[in-house]
C-alpha cells in the first residue's frame, strides 16, 4: 500500500458537516425513494414514459443511498477507512454512477417534455414506453461505461500514517486522472446541462407564442404550466446540486495538477469542494419530489389529503371546546 505525504489540510469540519449531511441524505433518500418505488410499482396501473424514467432514477438513488453508511463512519473518524479496498472502490463507483444517471434521466425527462410541447406530432411516435425503456437501458450502459475507470483510479492508500479511501485517485496519479476528470465534466455534466437549458427556453418560447395565437387559451395555459413547472424543477436541481459541485471539482483537479505546492490555495479549494459534496448528494432527495410535485395529479392528491386532514382535526377541536364549556357550566 502506497504512502503519501501531502500538504496539511484543514479537515476538522468534515467530522460534523459530512456525517450529518450524509446521514440526513440517507434517511430522506431512503424514505422518499422507497415511497416513489412503492407508489409506481404497486399503485400505478398504466405506466407512462415519465414513470419509467423516475423509477430508474429512484433505483440509481437507492444504490447510492445504501452505499452511504461507510462514508458516514469514515468521515466521523476524520477520514480513516477501515472497510478495505473493495468497498472503497464500490462506494466511489456507486456515487459517480448515481450522479451521472441522475443527470441523464433528468435530461430524458426534459427531452420528453420538449418533444410533447414543441413537436406534438412527432412526439406521438417517439414518446412511447418502448422507447423509454430503450433510453433507460442506454443510460445505464453509458453511465456504467463512463464510470468504469473509477474502479481503477479509486483505491485505499496511506496518508500521514492513516488509511484513507481516495475519492478520485491518489496524489501521485492526478496528472493521469485529469483528462478523465475533464471528460466526465464535459460529457457527463456540461452536455446534459446544455440540453436541459435548451429544452427549457425552447418550451418557454413555443408555448408563449402559441398562447398569444391560440383560441384555446385555457388548454394552452394548463399545458404551459405543467411543462414549465417540471422543467423549472429540473433546471433548479441542476443549478443547485450539480453546477457548484462540477465547477469546484474541476478547479480542484486543476490546482492538484498545476499548482500542487500552493498549500494555502489547495486548502481553500478542498474546503469548497467538500462543502459542495452534500449539495450534490441531496439530489437523491430532490429527485422523488420531482415525481410527487411535478404533475398536476399528484399535487391535487397532496392538496386533497391536506384538506381531509384539516377537516378531521377541526371537528375534534370543536368537540373539545364544547366539552370544556359543558363542564364549566355544570
Amino acid at each position: 500500500m502506497e504512502a503519501f505525504q501531502i500538504c496539511p489540510v484543514t479537515n476538522y469540519y468534515e467530522r460534523i458537516l459530512l456525517p450529518v449531511s450524509y446521514s440526513l441524505v440517507f434517511l430522506l433518500g431512503l424514505g422518499l425513494n422507497c415511497a416513489l418505488l412503492w407508489r409506481v410499482c404497486c399503485r400505478t396501473r398504466r405506466w407512462s414514459s415519465t414513470e419509467i424514467y423516475m423509477t430508474n432514477l429512484a433505483v440509481a438513488d437507492l444504490l447510492y443511498v445504501l452505499a452511504l453508511p461507510p462514508l458516514i463512519i469514515s468521515n466521523s473518524m476524520s477520514g480513516l477507512w477501515p472497510f478495505g479496498n473493495i468497498i472503497c472502490k464500490t462506494v466511489r463507483f456507486f456515487f459517480f454512477v448515481n450522479l451521472h444517471c441522475s443527470m441523464m434521466f433528468l435530461t430524458c425527462v426534459s427531452v420528453h417534455r420538449f418533444l410533447g410541447v414543441c413537436f406534438p406530432i412527432v412526439a406521438v411516435r417517439l414518446r412511447t414506453k418502448k422507447l423509454a425503456l430503450f433510453a433507460s437501458g442506454s443510460v445505464w450502459i453509458l453511465a456504467t461505461a463512463e464510470i468504469l475507470p473509477t474502479l481503477v483510479f479509486a483505491h485505499t492508500g496511506v496518508i500521514n500514517n492513516m488509511t484513507v479511501c481516495f475519492e478520485m485517485t491518489n496524489p501521485g496519479q492526478f496528472k493521469v486522472y485529469f483528462p478523465y476528470g475533464l471528460f466526465l465534466a464535459i460529457v457527463g455534466f456540461l452536455i446534459p446541462f446544455m440540453v436541459v437549458i435548451t429544452c427549457y427556453f425552447s418550451i418557454m418560447k413555443v408555448l408563449y407564442c402559441r398562447a398569444a395565437d391560440s383560441i384555446s387559451n385555457a388548454r394552452i395555459a394548463r399545458m404551459r404550466n405543467k411543462s414549465l413547472y417540471t422543467l423549472l424543477i429540473v433546471f433548479l436541481m441542476f443549478v443547485v446540486c450539480f453546477v457548484p459541485y462540477h465547477i469546484i471539482r474541476t478547479v480542484y483537479l486543476f490546482v492538484r495538477v498545476y499548482m500542487p505546492g500552493d498549500c494555502r490555495l489547495l486548502n481553500v479549494v478542498m474546503i469548497s469542494f467538500n462543502v459542495c459534496k452534500p449539495l450534490v448528494s441531496f439530489n437523491c432527495c430532490a429527485n422523488p419530489l420531482l415525481y410527487f410535485l411535478g404533475t398536476d395529479r399528484h399535487r391535487q392528491k397532496l392538496r386533497a389529503c391536506w384538506w381531509r386532514r384539516k377537516k378531521r382535526v377541526q371537528p375534534s377541536v370543536c368537540l373539545v371546546d364544547v366539552g370544556s364549556l359543558n363542564r364549566s357550566a355544570g
